[in-house]
């Protein structure tokens, strides 16, 4: 499958007192890279959640390699490795200028109803543009 790119600048309060990343704000720079992933298809978290589907994270998985510091240029690459079911599987690397591997990661996100809060398949207009994407 597919794969999409961002670069994130390292703000100084997203360091600790050391100067580098603080280890929590590793998720968000993932949610910012799954967000852009989908956003590239023509799906945003916005429109899903118009249409009554929620995706939260159930899994979370971060493997730290190297630290990010302070003004980084660090690069976050997140791919889809297999087809949703009523979960969609992501994989991380995010690594620096140099490219360096600073962190590998991977989280599983759940389509959920919004009205009934129970797991349902991947929307039809999401694998079809997932679908395409892959062609």
């Amino acid at each position: 499958m597919k794969f999409d790119e961002i670069q994130i600048r390292v703000r100084y309060g997203e360091t600790d007192q050391m100067g580098v990343v603080y280890h929590g704000n590793y998720a968000l720079y993932l949610e910012m890279g799954r967000v852009e992933w989908l956003r590239r298809l023509g799906i945003s978290y916005k429109s899903m959640e118009e249409n009554g589907i929620m995706l939260p994270v159930v899994s979370l998985n971060i493997n730290y390699k190297k630290s990010a510091g302070y003004d980084e240029l660090i690069t976050v690459k997140t791919m889809l490795n297999k087809r949703p079911t009523s979960k969609i599987e992501f994989d991380y690397e995010i690594t620096n200028e140099q490219g360096e591997i600073l962190t590998l990661a991977s989280t599983t996100l759940v389509f959920v109803n919004m009205k009934t809060l129970r797991p349902v398949k991947a929307p039809d207009y999401v694998m079809n543009l997932i679908d395409e994407d892959v062609k």
